[in-house]
C-alpha cells in the first residue's frame, strides 16, 4: 500500500509493507540533513504493574550494545558523521531517532533498525543503566517541580496504567530481570504498531527499501490493548520543607479526536500559554504571587488532562488559589476576539515552526498516522485553528472547569484551599 499527501513544506509518503510497518517520510528539498526514527506505540500505559518503568528501561538499554555492535561503537559510528542519536518514553509511545546529513541516511536507518531489533541486554551493561536509571529517579525525587508531575498523574488516574510514573519506582527498577525486559519487547514492539518515519532531502523509496532491509526482524505478532484511561480525580499533598509551594491544579480534558481538541488547545494558551496569558499578566504581573505559572493540555488517545502549575510562596499560597478560580470561572464568558486572535496567531506560528526541524516533522508524522490512522496536511490543522471561535472557547471552558478537580500540592502548603473548597469555588 502507498499513497502521498502534498504540503506545503514538502511531499508526504505512505507505504505499508508486508510486515504491517509503515514507512513514512517527507521530501524537505531545501536542507542538507535528514532524519529517521522509529516510533512504537507503546509506552507506561501498556505496562503492568509489577513492571512498571520498564518501556523507559528498554530505551535505555537500546544504546547499550547489539549483536553487531558495542554501545560505544553506536555512538562513534554516529559522531563519525557528525550526526546525532536519541530516544524518549511517553505514556503512549516509544521513540528512537537520527539526524544526520543527507548522505548518511542508509547509516540511520542501519543503527536505529539495529537498536530496535537486535539490542543484546548484555547483564554487565544492564546493572550499570539500572544504577542511572536510580539515579535518574533519585534526582526527580529531589526536584519538587519535577516530581510534582507524578503526582498529579497517579492522582488523577490512580490505580492504573495510565496514571504511573514514566520513569518506575526504585523499588520495581531494582528487582527487574532481564527477562522483564525481553519479554515486554517481543510482547508489544511489533511491526504493526511501529512506525518508521523520516524527513528531509531524501527519496522516499529508498527510505522503504532501508525499512525493507533494517527493521524486516520486527514481530509480525499482533499486540496486547491497553487497559482504557479512567479518570478519578482528587487530591496529595506533601509537606516537605521547601521555599515554594508547588502546586497544580487539572481537570478531565479532550482526546485527540475529540470536537473540542481544538478549542482546548487555544484556551490553555489564552489562559496560560505565554506572556500575555490571563494568568501570567493577572498572577505575576500585576500581583507579583508566582515567579512561574502556565497552563498545559496534555491530550491522550481515549483521554486527556488539563492542568495549571505555579510554584509560589507560603504566604502567597492563600491568594494565589482564589485569583486563579476567578480567572478559570471568567474565561467560561467572557472570551475577546482580541486574545483569541493572539492565541491563534501563537498556536499557529509554534506549528509553522516545527515544520522547519526534519526531527519534529518526522515524530509529528509518526503520532499523526498512530493516533488518526493517516497524516493530516497542514492546511487542515490551520483550518481547524482559524474556525475556534470564542464561544468555542468558552464552551470547552465550561466542559472542563465544572468536572471534578484534581490537585497535588508539595512544600508548606498549608495555605492551599481543600479540593472541597476549589470544587465549591468553581460550581458557584
Amino acid at each position: 500500500m502507498s499513497s502521498k499527501v502534498t504540503d506545503p513544506n514538502g511531499v508526504v509518503r505512505v507505504s505499508r509493507l508486508a510486515s504491517g510497518l509503515t514507512v513514512i517520510s517527507e521530501r524537505m528539498e531545501r536542507v542538507e540533513t535528514v532524519s529517521i526514527g522509529a516510533y512504537v506505540a507503546s509506552g507506561t500505559r501498556h505496562e503492568a504493574p509489577n513492571e512498571n518503568g520498564v518501556s523507559h528501561f528498554l530505551e535505555h538499554m537500546a544504546f547499550k550494545g547489539t549483536q553487531r555492535r558495542s554501545a560505544a561503537a553506536i555512538a562513534e559510528e554516529i559522531e563519525a558523521v557528525g550526526g546525532h542519536i536519541n530516544a524518549y518514553t511517553a505514556r503512549e509511545q516509544t521513540a528512537y531517532y537520527v539526524k544526520l546529513l543527507k548522505e548518511d541516511l542508509a547509516l540511520g536507518a542501519d543503527i536505529v533498525g539495529d537498536i530496535l531489533c537486535h539490542s543484546t541486554f548484555a547483564p554487565d551493561e544492564l546493572e550499570r543503566e539500572r544504577g542511572v536509571i536510580l539515579q535518574e529517579i533519585g534526582q526527580a525525587n529531589d526536584t519538587p517541580d519535577d516530581i510534582i508531575f507524578d503526582h498529579f498523574q497517579a492522582t488523577a488516574y490512580p490505580d492504573q496504567p495510565m496514571g504511573r510514573p514514566v520513569l518506575g519506582t526504585e523499588t520495581l527498577i531494582r528487582g527487574m530481570k532481564r527477562a522483564a525486559l525481553t519479554g515486554y519487547m517481543q510482547r508489544h514492539y511489533a511491526a504493526a504498531n511501529t512506525v518508521v518515519a523520516a524527513a528531509g532531502n531524501l527519496e522516499h523509496e529508498v527510505v522503504v527499501a532501508l525499512a525493507e532491509q533494517h527493521f524486516a526482524d520486527l514481530p509480525r505478532d499482533p499486540v496486547p490493548v491497553p487497559l482504557p484511561a479512567a479518570y478519578t480525580g482528587g487530591e496529595f499533598r506533601e509537606a516537605r520543607e521547601l521555599d515554594q509551594v508547588h502546586l497544580i491544579l487539572g481537570f478531565p480534558s479532550v482526546a485527540y479526536a475529540d470536537p473540542d481538541f481544538y478549542p482546548v488547545m487555544l484556551l490553555s494558551t489564552l489562559l496560560g500559554g505565554g506572556m500575555s496569558s490571563r494568568l501570567f499578566q493577572e498572577v505575576r504581573e500585576k500581583r507579583g504571587l508566582v515567579y512561574s505559572i502556565y497552563s498545559y493540555s496534555a491530550p491522550a488517545i481515549d483521554s486527556g488532562l488539563f492542568a495549571i502549575y505555579a510554584g509560589t510562596g507560603e504566604s502567597e499560597a492563600a491568594e494565589l488559589v482564589p485569583v486563579v478560580l476567578e480567572q478559570l470561572g471568567r474565561v467560561q464568558h467572557d472570551v475577546t476576539e482580541v486574545e483569541l486572535a493572539r492565541a491563534r496567531a501563537q498556536v499557529k506560528a509554534s506549528l509553522l515552526m516545527s515544520l522547519e526541524s526534519t526531527g519534529s516533522r518526522c515524530e509529528q508524522l509518526a503520532r499523526q498516522w498512530q493516533v488518526f490512522g493517516r497524516v493530516v496536511p497542514v492546511a487542515e490543522t490551520v483550518a481547524k485553528i482559524a474556525a475556534v471561535t470564542t464561544a468555542d472557547i468558552a464552551r470547552a471552558a465550561s466542559r472542563l472547569f465544572r468536572a471534578r478537580p484534581t490537585l497535588a500540592a508539595m512544600g508548606p502548603a498549608s495555605r492551599v484551599p481543600s479540593l472541597p473548597a476549589i470544587a465549591e469555588t468553581l460550581a458557584a
